[in-house]
């Protein structure tokens, strides 16, 4: 067993057991986890989830005629349940009744792997069932997440976040107002941006991954790798810094589930929160603290970053959903501004680790981890033990992270350029000298 296959068998153990701990979480809140939601949507409607995006990932490992075939037995069995569910009257959750069938399909080609595949089909085939199942699996264990972090953290640490705001200008409010200043088209937009990013990052994913079939093997890094990381790494840091946003803590919240209750005052959009000495405060058990960093804004990044080098057309696709997200997340009072500061240097980092780990660790990518991580670390204290005189002082703080965010992807563009092959220039050939007659 060579050292590859090792590291693969101890990164399932771990993935395995960090499900199995997720589980018994989940089980302690009285809550199903990620697994049983899994197993659920073998047979019952499953929950909203990236199931048909999962499987797409994982179609890149198949031949044309194959995909064919494996989208007509999705659709196939998702008819099926439709049709049943309908003759006996069942209840369908949020009105989402299909997904069935591409779970179906994903686990039958995992069976098929096993019993019908040999030497590195076998291989190639799993890792494309693996591929798929990591993506719906990895939404579920990030629902099971912010489950976790509203139950463990009943105060937030929002005042702190709102006032280190101060030192960006409060552009939650500003851009909240400009979005609702636009009337119903521009927040319906936004929301479907917002709320699809997963599907921006499956055709970027696909694109990467288009010669898969050809080649008969993956290539060492693309986007699902560091999409996942920051799904996995981030909602660690929401147990650190808990902070629900602006709208649930300065508003109604926007589905209600926080409300003026728990509010501090209703201010957003309309009225920037006084500066004034910040302190931790009560939240309800529902809303998850999940701002710092955003998240969105990570995977938004991450998105842009991996488009670079794809065709025009997903290149400006890559600049609209970044720029459409970031939006997004500051104009429905999502996230603070130094939320998507955080987010950015966050995203970066891990990108540049996660190419480290493909390429293998030399002094530049390990200054650039090193540089971004530094620099998330003193975001994040910054906010919790400088927000007044950040806020007091907004002509040198404001400068002060925007510089060092830009510190970041400076030095994230100036590594992956030394990492970049460079064309040698073709040697041209000596002038011979001409015969003498």
């Amino acid at each position: 067993m060579n050292s590859r296959t090792v590291l693969w068998a101890a990164a399932g153990v771990a993935a395995l057991g960090f499900l199995i701990a997720l589980e018994i979480a989940a089980r302690c809140y009285g809550q199903p986890g990620p697994l049983t939601d899994e197993v659920k949507g073998v047979v019952f409607a499953p929950k909203p989830g990236p199931l048909y995006g999962g499987m797409a990932l994982m179609m890149v490992v198949l031949t044309w005629r194959q995909r064919f075939i494996a989208a007509g037995v999705a659709i196939g069995v998702d008819v099926v349940f439709v049709l049943v569910r309908w003759a006996v009257d069942a209840k369908v959750d949020d009105g989402h009744s299909f997904g069935n069938g591409a779970l179906w399909v994903m686990l039958g080609c995992a069976v098929i792997a096993l019993t019908r595949r040999t030497g590195a089909e076998r291989t190639l085939l799993l890792k494309g069932v693996g591929l798929g199942l990591l993506l719906v699996t990895g939404r579920k264990a990030g629902d099971t997440w912010l489950l976790i972090t509203s139950k463990a953290r009943p105060s937030v640490l929002d005042q702190y976040v709102a006032t280190a705001d101060h030192a960006l200008g409060n552009p939650s409010w500003l851009v909240g107002r400009i979005v609702e200043a636009t009337g119903p088209l521009g927040p319906r937009l936004l929301h479907v941006v917002y709320a699809q990013l997963a599907v921006a990052a499956v055709v970027v994913a696909l694109y990467q991954l288009r010669g898969v079939a050809v080649e008969r093997r993956f290539p060492g890094h693309h986007l699902v790798r560091t999409f996942l990381v920051i799904g996995l790494l981030g909602p660690g840091i929401y147990m650190i810094f808990p902070v629900v946003g602006p709208v649930f803590a300065y508003g109604p919240g926007a589905s209600g589930t926080g409300g003026l209750h728990w509010a501090v005052a209703d201010l957003w959009p309309h009225t920037p929160p006084a500066i004034s000495p910040p302190h931790p405060m009560p939240y309800d058990g529902i809303t998850p603290r999940n701002c710092m960093p955003s998240l969105h804004t990570a995977w938004a990044t991450a998105i842009f970053i991996h488009s670079r080098k794809g065709p025009r057309t997903l290149r400006c696709a890559g600049t609209f959903w970044l720029i459409a997200t970031l939006t997004a997340t500051l104009g429905f009072g999502y996230h603070y501004g130094v939320d998507l500061v955080a987010g950015v240097v966050f995203a970066l980092t891990i990108e540049a680790a996660m190419r480290s780990l493909d390429r293998g660790w030399d002094r530049s990518g390990t200054q650039m981890v090193l540089h971004g991580t530094a620099v998330f670390a003193a975001l994040l204290v910054s906010y919790r033990f400088l927000p007044v005189q950040m806020a007091l002082h907004p002509w040198l703080f404001g400068p002060l992270l925007l510089l060092a965010m830009t510190s970041v992807a400076y030095g994230y563009l100036r590594t992956t350029r030394l990492w970049e092959p460079t064309a040698a220039p073709t040697r041209q050939p000596e002038p011979q000298p001409e015969p003498v007659c």
